[in-house]
């Protein structure tokens, strides 16, 4: 008899629900997502010999537990969420996602559906496209970051600057523009601007007069 455990992973904590060919539920356990999630599932998991494993999700928030659970030889479906609602529709009426019988219409779809893929273990390529993506996420975020801060620094000083804006650079343009002061007829918009969006002279205003109101 193989026993299928449908897992239904979260960010925080993952439910699991083992169930026999006829849909009977034999145990269930709620775990917290940890560096010992794996081993508590397999351990938890053991007095079923003959088992299979169906995660929601399994290529998204269910990822790092399935790759675990292949590590250690275990057999794992990937389960897609819509087909894990479907279940969940007929079985109560209800498609929510937090409904406590998520894993197990996790399970049951699993046990029921013609076809499910298999997921396979990452191999070396996978963990260089992971890699080459958070580098290319660090480079766009880096340009998004000097571009707020170049149209910024366009905001106090008249016509921008001509170079490329660096850390340094900024920093003195920004110290420079609030030892001046505001400029004639900005009013109160500028002030409110330079003290929204120049923190080193918030932090000196700070420093000389800390618990000093303005009159």
């Amino acid at each position: 008899m193989t026993v299928m455990i449908g897992v239904d992973p979260h960010k925080a904590t993952h439910t699991a629900v083992a169930i026999d060919g006829s849909e009977v539920e034999l145990a269930k356990l709620k775990l917290r997502a940890s560096k010992r999630q794996s081993v508590q599932l397999l351990t938890w998991a053991a007095e079923f010999e003959d088992r299979a494993w169906a995660i929601e999700s399994a290529a998204g928030l269910g990822y790092l537990l399935a790759q675990q659970l292949l590590a250690a030889g275990e057999t794992v479906l990937d389960v897609p969420a819509t087909l894990a609602a479907r279940v969940r529709v007929l079985g109560t009426g209800r498609s929510d996602k937090n409904d406590p019988n998520d894993a197990r219409s996790v399970a049951i779809a699993a046990l029921r559906a013609p076809a499910l893929t298999v997921v396979r273990a990452e191999d070396h390529v996978s963990v260089l496209r992971l890699l080459a993506k958070r580098n290319l996420d660090l480079g766009r975020w880096r340009n998004k970051v000097c571009c707020r801060l170049h149209a910024l620094v366009a905001e106090l000083v008249p016509g921008g600057i001509a170079k490329e804006v660096v850390v340094g650079q900024a920093s003195e343009l920004l110290e420079a523009s609030s030892r001046k002061g505001p400029p004639r007829g900005s009013g109160t918009a500028w002030r409110s601007s330079s003290s929204r969006t120049s923190p080193i002279s918030m932090s000196k205003d700070a420093s000389r007069g800390a618990g000093s109101l303005p009159r």
